[in-house]
């Protein structure tokens, strides 16, 4: 068979050429729910992109050696990515503007009845299906990139709007209230924030955090630095752990964190996230290193205090338990730790022999010891409050926060 009955086919392709274009608009309207609605693609934009596809279908059948130019299904794959319209859809119109067109060629060669006519026919079904393939190739690979560039822009502006709301530094034209609105946080919630430090360099140790945390209907924003993961969740709770917010919050971060991960107390004014993130780098930096374990910060007042005032921190420190860190390293830390341990249950010595492993007795024996040589008395409030402040004093001694 010659080119002829080919170039026929396609002649009379060409003839029809309107009446093509129509019947596969209207079929796609028909058929497919998001373009019968119009909100995305309307009429217009829909005939000129079928009537695109119809001309290069029939333009390909009329010259089948001449090299296929797929700047259209690339440019719509572009374009349908930078609208949001569903890929599924976008290529069962493709389909349909195919198979519009094969059912008009099918039809038409059945009236010629003619042997050379349906061997064209045939050799029109091999090239269409062809053409199809390389189409929806093209478009689908404009289409993902698209998309893969549009999701790393938005990434991009969430985290420049997390960066602007833990350093307090919105940009001249959007305030604290802006920046938090567009990454969706709830006005009517709390919020906390949330430091984990990376397993490698800019290695996330809270894997798909943000997807996983909208699974339960927490929204949040994140930012990662090289030493740190950063966070700004938005919890629809007192952030007591109470609340279902906070509660599952506490839940996502612990089967998800592969390191060491601090949570700020909840905080209500969207302007005390910077302060809000040096509590969760403290409650970090309060863990022992190497274990994946998550620590709210600790809600005390005092605690966040000695945060603040590191200098008075340090001086309070020398100046109430200087004795006690004199000592050699092996008594100091067995002190210290008991202190702590007594003061984190409520004074219980019982409570906190169970915890050390030890006998109530040893326990106020080295209590004894602690208020001999500070010279400060448990049984009286000004003397356990110095203790106390001490004690939180040490714990975050030697342990400033990274920096963000």
């Amino acid at each position: 068979m010659t080119g002829t009955e080919l170039a026929a086919l396609a002649a009379w392709a060409q003839s029809c050429l309107p009446e093509l274009i129509e019947a596969a608009c209207a079929a796609t309207v028909e058929r497919i729910p998001f373009y019968r609605e119009g909100k995305i693609v309307d009429a217009a934009e829909l005939r000129r992109s079928v009537e695109a596809n119809m001309r290069f279908l029939v333009g390909a059948i009329a010259q089948p050696q001449a090299p296929l130019d797929l700047e259209a299904p690339t440019a719509t794959g572009r374009r349908r990515a930078m609208q949001g319209a569903p890929l599924p859809e976008v290529l069962r119109c493709y389909r349909i503007c195919f198979t519009t067109l094969w059912d008009a060629l099918v039809a038409h060669t059945s009236r010629d009845r003619e042997l050379a006519a349906a061997e064209a026919l045939l050799s029109t079904a091999s090239l269409i299906l062809q053409l199809t393939d390389q189409h929806a190739l093209a478009l689908t690979e404009a289409y993902r990139a698209t998309t893969a560039q549009l999701m790393l822009a938005r990434q991009e502006r969430r985290a420049a709007m997390v960066e602007a709301l833990l350093t307090g530094l919105p940009g001249a034209d959007t305030g604290p209230w802006e920046a938090a609105e567009l990454l969706g946080l709830h006005r009517e919630g709390v919020l906390v924030v949330v430091a984990a430090e990376t397993r490698a360099l800019a290695e996330a140790s809270l894997p798909d955090i943000e997807r996983r945390l909208a699974d339960v209907g927490i929204v949040s924003g994140w930012r990662l630095t090289p030493a740190q993961q950063l966070g700004i969740v938005s919890v629809r709770s007192n952030g007591t752990g109470n609340g279902s917010g906070y509660g599952q919050l506490l839940t996502v971060l612990r089967t998800t964190a592969r390191a060491r991960t601090g949570i700020s107390p909840a905080f209500g004014a969207v302007t005390d996230t910077p302060r809000a993130l040096r509590l969760a780098q403290a409650a970090l930096a309060g863990l022992p290193p190497g274990r994946p374990e998550v620590r709210p910060f600790n809600p005390s007042p005092l605690a966040a205090l000695m945060v603040y005032e590191s200098e008075e921190s340090r001086r309070l420190t020398a100046d109430v338990l200087g004795p006690v860190l004199a000592l050699p390293s092996e008594d100091r830390e067995i002190l210290l730790q008991t202190l702590m341990v007594w003061l984190d249950n409520n004074g219980s010595a019982e409570r906190a022999g169970e915890i050390l492993h030890c006998h109530p007795n040893t326990v106020r024996y080295r209590l004894r010891r602690v208020q001999d040589l500070t010279g400060r008395v448990l049984s009286d409030p000004h003397g356990i409050a110095e203790l106390a402040a001490a004690a939180y004093a040490v714990r975050l001694a030697d342990k400033s926060p990274k920096s963000a």
